[in-house]
């Protein structure tokens, strides 16, 4: 391969300006923003959030960095590892269909710790936000060609780290080149695809791909030298082309479910017929889903944990065809208990469709046909799941959205009240956002998880702490707050 270096992009991440965005990007970056934060907030609730404090609080230690949804403070590395493990834990956040894989929630906590730290504007967040996209959009077209298959969400989040957090530490544009470097070649390559058929919170990889942008960045402060990122290469250049005029932001898609991208459209075609023809869950014979073969691929178990609900079909489309919706209320236990949804899961069965499979991933089509009790048969138009790009999702329907999943952990009154800073005020602290949202939890450090339906998982401290306590002793922290007085 031939590499040549002309710090196109690394100028593009560490020189472009709000003013220097046009209106769309900048109305698109609040978007994203609020969602989020939203994601952040939701997923404070969860298991896999209590695991990353946890294991920030072991490996990393105790710092001056807020996270959303914990009075707990961290050092960045602690900060950003925590918030890894919160943003993609429900699976609610924005998704890019080129790449098959979740830009924000990847880079998000990296980067908000990074915010805090340096205690930026909100105009500065966004406009970091929208380069830290660019470019792990970009990079993750290049990755997935040079490795023919699809990976993690968490393998492109170590570039998108890497690109916002060295902007924020103020990089100069070798410095950048070479923290793009070490978070490539090193960016964890989870195999997506194996997550769909074995749920876990192994899901999208995204909590190691922030450890390891994070990393780079430490990595980078402290001399380790990388060479050559794939946008440099012949090959992979011409991804760089249209930088500067065309925004990926602006191909990203957004979701109004609980669960995988790949289960939206199968949800929609089913209540698309119950709303058109009057059906109820009572009613439904059999349900066939015609649709593309990898969503045919996701897991079809009775859940027992919240991701093996979500990376899921048959579990999201029986709860949906029996409540209405995928959303909190449908990742409970006592929702994974119902025996109707239960019994609807039963009478469920998933085809692959020719035409339909043709046309994945650039469109993620679905077509449910119903039999009834009385042998009636209903078939659906092939819906596309809602909050795709030609929709130009704005600030209202994801302020609805917002203020539909945060039901459990903020008032009304304070969803207005946040809604409104993070739509117009630019020069709003963001120490001063990430403060007041923790300030006005319902439950802080309760965990709101009790309104879901969990109980706190307190991750048994046994003998691999000690083994690694090594790792925050005095002299392991002297060198990291040495590493702060450089940045």
């Amino acid at each position: 391969m031939r590499f040549i270096t002309d710090y196109k992009l690394e100028n593009f991440i560490l020189n472009t300006k709000w003013e220097d965005l046009p209106e769309e990007v900048r109305t698109r970056s609040r978007v994203c923003f609020i969602d989020l934060i939203g994601a952040l907030l939701v997923g404070s609730c969860s298991d896999q959030f209590t695991a990353g404090v946890e294991l920030a609080k072991t490996i990393f230690g105790q710092g001056n960095i807020a996270i959303i949804g914990s009075e707990k403070r961290f050092s960045f590395m602690g900060a950003a590892t925590a918030m890894g493990h919160s943003s993609n834990a429900y699976d609610i956040d924005d998704g890019h269909n080129i790449i098959r894989a979740h830009p924000g929630t990847s880079f998000i906590g990296g980067v908000l710790a990074a915010a805090y730290e340096k205690d930026i504007s909100y105009k500065e967040l966004l406009t970091t936000l929208v380069v830290s996209y660019e470019t792990i959009i970009r990079m993750g077209q290049a990755i997935m060609d040079y490795y023919k298959f699809a990976h993690s969400s968490g393998t492109f989040g170590a570039v998108g780290i890497a690109a916002g957090v060295g902007r924020l530490y103020g990089f100069t544009k070798e410095q950048m080149n070479n923290v793009l470097s070490v978070a490539e070649f090193n960016a964890p390559l989870g195999p997506g695809i194996r997550s769909v058929e074995y749920p876990s919170m192994n899901k999208d990889g995204v909590p190691f791909g922030v450890m390891i942008g994070s990393l780079a960045v430490m990595e980078t402060l402290c001399g380790f030298i990388g060479n050559k990122n794939l946008l440099e290469a012949d090959e992979y250049r011409h991804y760089l082309d249209d930088l500067y005029e065309n925004y990926e932001i602006m191909n990203l898609y957004f979701k109004p479910y609980t669960c995988c991208r790949w289960a939206h459209p199968a949800i929609d075609s089913c209540l698309e017929i119950m709303r058109k023809y009057n059906i109820t869950h009572q009613d439904i014979k059999q349900v066939t889903i015609y649709t593309f073969k990898p969503a045919t691929m996701l897991s079809k178990i009775i859940p027992k944990t919240a991701d093996e609900a979500q990376y899921n079909i048959a579990y999201p489309v029986a709860a949906a065809i029996v409540t209405g919706d995928f959303g909190l209320n449908q990742i409970t236990r006592e929702a994974f208990n119902n025996p109707e949804i239960i019994s609807l899961m039963s009478k469920l069965s998933f085809q692959v469709d020719p035409d339909i499979d043709k046309q994945f991933p650039q469109k993620r089509i679905c077509r449910a046909e119903i039999i009834t009790n009385n042998n009636e048969k209903y078939i659906s138009s092939d819906c596309e799941p809602r909050g795709e790009a030609h929709e130009n999702i704005g600030i209202k329907w994801i302020s609805e959205k917002f203020k539909r999943i945060t039901e459990p952990l903020i008032t009304d009154d304070f969803k207005d009240y946040i809604l409104d800073i993070m739509e117009k005020e630019l020069d709003f602290s963001i120490v001063k956002l990430v403060d007041e949202i923790n300030a006005n939890l319902k439950s802080l450090e309760k965990a709101p998880c009790h309104l879901l339906g969990f109980e706190n998982t307190n991750v048994e401290k046994t003998n691999w702490k000690k083994s690694a306590e090594f790792l925050v002793t005095r002299d392991s922290r002297n060198v990291y707050k040495n590493l702060k007085l450089r940045i």
